[in-house]
């Protein structure tokens, strides 16, 4: 029990960090979802949501924070990491992480119809795309009251 509420504290604090970047996105006038990847317990990457701001649909939280800890590391491989977002990951969000082999994906709410865990397209849990390999695990609810009150 001890071990399961050091880990419930430890996502919130990420996600707490990732509400931090949503609102710096709702303030630029974006969706406001925010995004880090966590590896060895620290943070080495962050996401803000600026689609609107570029006016390009591929400026999500998730692969800011994906682009970010692949140009640190050096490497397309982040089987090593975890990823926390206020929202649910979309689909096209969901693909990028299972190519990157995220092991983890923390999440405060869920997206719906869109999202890569709960729409008709669940990437994010799918076994059948074998160079995936194994889906990642998924923690879901972390801070969910205030990620849906952005």
């Amino acid at each position: 029990m001890a071990e399961e509420n050091h880990f419930k504290n430890h996502h919130e604090d990420f996600m707490i960090a990732c509400l931090e970047l949503a609102l710096i996105a709702r303030q630029s006038g974006n969706n406001p979802v925010g995004s880090v990847i966590v590896k060895d317990g620290h943070i080495i990457a962050r996401g803000v949501e600026r689609v609107k701001e570029h006016n390009d649909i591929t400026f999500h939280a998730e692969i800011e924070a994906i682009r970010s800890a692949t140009e640190l590391l050096n490497s397309q491989d982040l089987s090593g990491c975890t990823l926390y977002s206020t929202h649910e990951p979309c689909v096209m969000c969901s693909y990028l992480i299972r190519h990157s082999k995220i092991h983890t994906v923390v999440i405060g709410t869920t997206s719906g119809e869109t999202g890569g865990i709960h729409s008709r397209f669940p990437l994010l849990l799918d076994k059948k795309i074998k160079k995936w390999g194994k889906p990642p695990k998924i923690v879901e609810g972390v801070l969910e009251k205030d990620c849906q009150e952005l």
